[in-house]
C-alpha cells in the first residue's frame, strides 16, 4: 500500500543518509549481549517461523518469494534447517495462537508481521522469555522485546510532500489522496506530509480523499474530488493504486498532467513511464520487500552473539524520473511491487555486523 514520486535530490538524499545514520546508532539492550555467548551456541540449524497476518497480497506473495531465497542461503550456510509460514488471514486472534503456538514446538526463530500494534505483545514477550529470538518487519508491534525492523513512514509522507511542493514552486491547489482513516500507516504519513504543506502557506489543499488501497475505490474517489476542483496544480499521494487512479482519471479525461506523488506499484509505475513523453513526472518510493531479509539476518546474526540493534529503521528507497527504468517492470501484473535488491554489505550495516 505505498504510493511515491520524483523526489528533489540533494536535501532527500541526506535525509535518507540521517536514516541510515540513526539506524548505526541504535544499540542492542544489556540483556542480548549478557546472552551472547549462550545464543552463539545455538546458531545452527535453527528452526524459523514466519507469522503474518494475511498473505494473499501480491506485496506478501513477493515477501514469501524474496525471504524463501534468503533461507535457502541460511541453509546452505548450516545455519537455518527449517522455515514455516503461518498466515493468519487477517485474523489477529488466530496470529496469536499461533505464536503460541510456534512457542509450545520450540522454534529458535519467530518473523512477525503484525496484525496488531498491541495485541500480539504479550505472545511476542512471552516467546522472548522463552529464549526465541523475535524480530518483527513491515506492520510492527509497539513491544519493545521484539527487534524491530521497519521504514519511517512519516519521512515517507515529508518525503513525498517535499518533492511535491518544490516542484510546483511552493504554491498550487492540489488533491490528497490518503488511505483509510484512522491507520496507522495512512495516518503517519500524512502527519509527515502535514508538516511540510504548512511550510507552504501558498499550496492549499482543496481536497483531503480517503480511499481503500486499491484502483477501483480509489478511482472513483479521486473522479469525484477532481470534479469538483478541476483546477488542481497537483496531487500529494501516499499509496501506488491511489497515484494510478489519480493519473489514470486524467489520462481518460484529455486532462492536463499534474505531478502526482507514488509508490512502487507496477501498474502506476507503467502508466508514469508511459506518460513522461507527455510531460508527467512523479517521484515514487517504497515499503520494500527485502524487510522480510533483513528480519531473518538480524535473528540469525543475534543468534551468533551480533549486538543487533533492537530497532532498525531501513532507508526509504527513491524512485525519480531517471531511475524509473530500473525499476517498472512491464512483464509483470500492475499489482505487483517492483524493487531493486539490498546488498549484503548494506544488510551488515543495518544489523551491526
Amino acid at each position: 500500500m505505498n504510493s511515491r514520486s520524483a523526489r528533489g535530490g540533494v536535501a532527500l538524499a541526506a535525509s535518507l543518509c540521517a536514516l541510515a545514520a540513526l539506524t548505526a546508532c541504535d544499540v542492542q539492550n544489556s540483556s542480548a549481549s549478557a546472552g551472547a555467548s549462550a545464543s552463539a551456541a545455538t546458531a545452527k540449524n535453527l528452526k524459523v517461523g514466519w507469522s503474518t497476518i494475511y498473505l494473499t497480497p501480491s506485496w506478501m506473495q513477493q515477501t514469501l518469494k524474496m525471504l524463501n531465497s534468503d533461507v535457502a542461503k541460511q541453509k546452505k550456510a548450516g545455519k537455518v534447517s527449517e522455515f514455516k509460514t503461518f498466515n493468519a488471514n487477517g485474523d489477529t486472534s488466530q496470529q496469536i495462537a499461533q505464536i503460541r503456538a510456534m512457542i509450545q514446538q520450540k522454534y529458535d526463530v519467530i518473523l512477525v508481521d503484525a496484525g496488531s500494534s498491541t495485541a500480539l505483545n504479550p505472545a511476542l514477550e512471552q516467546a522472548v522469555s522463552a529464549g526465541i529470538t523475535v524480530v518483527a518487519f513491515d506492520s510492527l508491534p509497539t513491544s519493545s522485546k521484539a527487534i524491530r525492523v521497519g521504514t519511517d513512514q512519516r519521512a515517507w509522507g515529508s518525503m513525498m510532500a517535499t518533492w511535491l511542493a518544490k516542484n510546483l514552486g511552493g504554491k498550487g491547489d492540489i488533491i490528497a489522496m490518503n488511505g483509510p482513516a484512522g491507520v496507522a500507516v495512512s495516518e503517519d504519513r500524512w502527519s509527515g506530509a502535514e508538516a511540510v504543506f504548512k511550510k507552504y502557506p501558498n499550496i492549499k489543499i482543496v481536497s483531503n480523499v480517503h480511499s481503500e488501497y486499491n484502483l477501483a475505490p480509489a478511482a472513483q474517489a479521486f473522479a469525484s474530488a477532481y470534479s469538483a476542483h478541476p483546477g488542481i496544480q497537483g496531487v500529494f499521494s501516499q499509496g501506488g493504486a491511489l497515484s494510478a487512479a489519480a493519473l489514470q482519471t486524467l489520462v481518460k479525461q484529455d486532462k492536463k498532467l499534474v505531478p502526482i506523488t507514488g509508490e512502487n506499484y507496477n501498474g502506476f509505475l507503467k502508466m508514469w513511464q508511459a506518460q513522461k513523453k507527455n510531460g508527467f513526472s512523479s517521484y515514487a518510493t517504497a515499503q520494500p520487500n527485502y524487510l522480510a531479509v533483513i528480519a531473518l539476518e538480524a535473528a540469525v546474526a543475534k543468534k551468533e552473539g551480533v549486538s543487533v540493534p533492537q530497532d532498525i529503521t531501513v532507508p526509504l528507497p527513491e524512485i525519480t524520473d531517471k531511475n524509473l527504468s530500473q525499476y517498472v517492470k512491464t512483464d509483470q501484473p500492475d499489482d505487483s511491487y517492483p524493487i531493486n535488491d539490498i546488498s549484503q554489505s548494506a544488510i551488515d550495516k543495518l544489523i551491526g555486523k
